[in-house]
């Protein structure tokens, strides 16, 4: 198939509701804040996680076109492995210099999602190149100020024999949780047509993308995870209400528009609470001049 022509933004709403959608590990796993204005953050990687993993719940073994859906950074990888794997493929391993390394980096490409999709560094042991994703995201920032809650938790059980003897059998761990009461996280993304054409990124990867912003969340719950995003996408200019991907997208494969433009075109509000419910918001796209 052949891949996109045309370049996309898009901004990409989810909110969270006593939960803990990013935590800092050098904070002691509190809900990461940009400590000059308050403002929760998830970051990138974060998100590009869930896409991941999304991937290889709903695509394990798929192939299409020559191409497989596999998934380069995943738990457990020993990534300097994958990549001997491609420098000893058949066709690589007879070719020299940088004719070889641009043969593994195509071969890395078509194996793995990830790489065509966000890109990859793949020079840590033997040297397959790098791949320059042409897909993008910002870090998501909540479009106000959150609060940070501490919760102290208790466990009935007790790890060791020792821990129990020193409580006398009482058996009690004391723990601590963190949440955010309430938030709606907003982060832009970018897809760059010229990019997908060096790394076969294509429609049908493009679709798999977009299911797996719909329903990343879905196939990642805790006690803790944000409620779903939602998506829809139109040629032009699209709206939404609660929380939702607003997706632009150019008739070319030229920035008619600078992205900060289009970003400016959609806004959020806050909406009344219902009864017993968390107060929330509603996100839409305006039209542009």
């Amino acid at each position: 198939m052949a891949t996109i022509e045309k370049r996309y933004d898009f901004v990409f709403y989810f909110d969270v509701q006593d939960g803990n959608p990013n935590g800092d590990p050098d904070a002691g796993n509190l809900p990461r804040i940009d400590a000059e204005t308050g403002l929760g953050l998830v970051t990138d990687v974060c998100l590009k996680r869930k896409v991941r993993n999304f991937v290889l719940l709903n695509s394990p073994g798929r192939k299409d076109d020559g191409r497989d859906y596999d998934v380069f950074i995943k738990e457990k990888a020993v990534l300097n492995n994958l990549i001997k794997e491609a420098m000893e493929d058949e066709k690589v391993k007879p070719l020299e210099g940088g004719r070889r390394t641009e043969a593994a980096r195509q071969w890395m490409c078509r194996k793995y999602y990830d790489i065509r999709t966000f890109g990859a560094v793949m020079s840590t042991g033997e040297n397959a190149g790098q791949v320059r994703g042409p897909v993008q995201l910002t870090f998501a920032r909540s479009v106000e100020p959150i609060v940070a809650l501490e919760h102290t938790i208790t466990r009935m059980a007790v790890a060791t024999e020792e821990e129990a003897k020193k409580q006398s059998g009482d058996n009690r761990t004391m723990g601590r949780k963190y949440t955010v009461p309430y938030a709606l996280y907003r982060a832009h993304g970018f897809i760059n047509p010229f990019l997908a054409a060096q790394t076969g990124f294509d429609h049908k990867d493009l679709e798999l993308f977009w299911q797996a912003l719909l329903n990343m969340f879905e196939h990642d719950r805790t006690d803790e995870r944000p409620r779903s995003g939602r998506f829809r996408a139109s040629d032009r200019f699209g709206q939404c209400s609660g929380s939702s991907t607003v997706c632009a997208r150019e008739r070319t494969a030229h920035y008619r528009r600078p992205g900060p433009i289009i970003f400016r075109l959609s806004d959020s509000a806050r909406r009344s609470a219902a009864k017993g419910n968390v107060q929330g918001r509603s996100a839409q796209m305006k039209q542009p001049p």
